[in-house]
This record gives C-alpha cells, structure tokens and sequence, in this order.
C-alpha cells in the first residue's frame, strides 16, 4: 500500500476513532466552576460582555513580535555572512537600520512607556 495513501487513510480514522473512545468513556461531571468562563482569577461580572483593557499591553506584545522577528532574521545572516558578500551586508544593514528608526520613532510617539500614570501617583503619595 502506498505511503500517503495509508496516511491519508488511517490518521483519519485513528482520529475518529479515538475522539468516539474519549466521549464514550470520559467521566462527565460538569459543576458551575467548570462551565464558566475562566477570568484569570477574577470573579467574572455576569451580564456584562466587556470589560476595561489596557492597551499597553496589546502594544507591547506587537514591539516583542516586532523585534522578535527581527532576531529570528539576524541569526540566518550572522551565520551566512562569508557568503552573501558586501550586497548581503548591505541589505541587512539597511534592514536593520529601517528598524531602528522605527524603534526610534515607537519611543518618540510614547508607544513604549513602561510605567504608567497610576504607579506614579502611587510613588509620589
């Protein structure tokens, strides 16, 4: 039989199969605690759909993956450097340089503040 056919064929059927043992055999004992929403540890606000969220946190997470992607592009040219000569470099350097300025204008703009207006009052009482 061939290969992706067999594959194609049975990893289906072991998935259908195991999913039926699951619901078959699981024990079921569904309380309030498990059928709620979980709320990290808040007690959640029933009749309410939205709540307060700090947008810092949202931009910190794009400027992590921002500058995560850039290290994940600097390691292919760290290690292939000998070989993709002077244009190689320049590119990268150009890359890098856009970056920067980028990173220069996000702490400019006030993107990138870490300590907010409240902890700051809180300091200074």
């Amino acid at each position: 039989m061939n290969t992706l056919l067999m594959l194609f064929l049975f990893v289906p059927v072991l998935a259908v199969l195991l999913l039926g043992l699951n619901l078959l055999l699981a024990a079921n004992k569904p309380n309030e605690a498990k059928a709620s929403a979980y709320e990290c540890g808040f007690t959640p606000v029933y009749g309410q759909t939205r709540s307060t969220f700090q947008i810092h946190f949202f931009l910190v997470a794009l400027l992590f993956l921002v500058f995560d992607l850039e290290i994940l592009l600097l390691f292919p040219i760290a290690l292939t450097l000998y070989q993709v000569s002077m244009f190689g470099f320049s590119v990268a350097l150009i890359f890098f340089i856009v970056l920067t300025i980028g990173f220069v204008l996000e702490i400019g703009s006030g993107a990138i503040k870490l300590i907010s207006s409240n902890i700051k009052n809180i300091k200074n009482n």
